[in-house]
């Protein structure tokens, strides 16, 4: 993968790492996701009338992402409940770059070469690590295990979708912000039809936070988006997964988590399989 690809992806994931520690600390993960996905909505339906209009091609795709992105918020939802996050966040970030390389090669025939895949399995590896590694009263539940496979497959199938819908547009930028500003529709509309009063007053208390979580979510998820429109697809997952690493890194600097030995074991083969993506072929 060219250097810039590389970076845009690697600057993608520590955004990703940045608004997800936001949504955990905000003290309401479900209100932190929607507001962010909804003030993300509005400023992309300001900015998509500047670009043209997808193709007609390119609509089925949207349509799916959107559904299967609320899919995920349910199954990300009860993943959370029943486990860790450092436990089941790792597990289904960990299984999707995997998934995407099986995803990708049956939907739009990308193959990766063995090098390349070697790369993709090294992250996953790394990352799945952070649930695995340690005592086995430290380990997912089969509960965990059940949603985090559930997510996992959720995390695949958008990326596939949205990895193949993003190439059927001469401008990438007017598939992604079409899709920023349907996605929002179907979570903020049962939030809005279930505990109005309540989100309301969070968007009132929050509204420097939610702006810059916003921001930070669009562009992280329109960063690997426009990267899957030029280089493969699960290349790309892997790259975007290392968001995990980056959350640990924060974890420990600003919250004053333990690093651990697991978290050294996974950075160091997650650093590894980034060098083999880097540089294959």
């Amino acid at each position: 993968m060219s250097p810039e690809i590389v970076a845009l992806v690697l600057a993608a994931a520590v955004l990703h790492a940045v608004w997800n520690a936001m949504a955990k600390s905000g003290g309401s993960p479900a209100f932190s996701i929607a507001a962010y996905q909804l003030v993300g909505g509005v400023i992309c339906l300001a900015l998509a009338w500047l670009v043209p209009f997808p193709a007609a091609a390119a609509w089925p795709w949207i349509i799916a992402s959107v559904l299967i992105h609320n899919v995920y918020y349910f199954t990300l939802s009860m993943s959370y409940r029943s486990g860790d996050l450092s436990l089941v966040y790792p597990l289904f970030r960990g299984l999707a770059p995997v998934l995407v390389a099986l995803g990708a090669a049956f939907v739009a025939n990308e193959h990766l070469p063995p090098d390349a895949l070697v790369g993709v399995v090294l992250v996953s590896v790394g990352l799945l690590a952070l649930s695995f590694l340690g005592s086995p009263g430290s380990r997912p539940s089969r509960a965990a295990l059940f949603w985090g496979l559930s997510t996992a497959l959720m995390i695949a199938a958008y990326t596939v979708v949205d990895g193949s819908g993003v190439r059927r547009v001469d401008n990438s930028l007017s598939y992604i912000l079409w899709l920023f500003v349907l996605e929002p529709l179907p979570i903020c509309a049962w939030i809005l039809a279930t505990r109005a009063r309540d989100f309301g007053a969070y968007l009132g208390a929050n509204t420097a936070k939610v702006l810059f979580g916003a921001i930070a979510s669009s562009a992280a998820y329109g960063l690997v988006i426009y990267a899957m429109s030029q280089g493969a697809m699960a290349l790309v997952s892997s790259l975007r997964e290392t968001s995990v690493i980056f959350a640990a890194l924060i974890g420990t600097l600003l919250l004053k988590e333990p690093f651990g030995r697991r978290r050294v074991i996974a950075a160091c083969l997650v650093c590894l399989g980034v060098i083999v993506i880097r540089y294959h072929g």
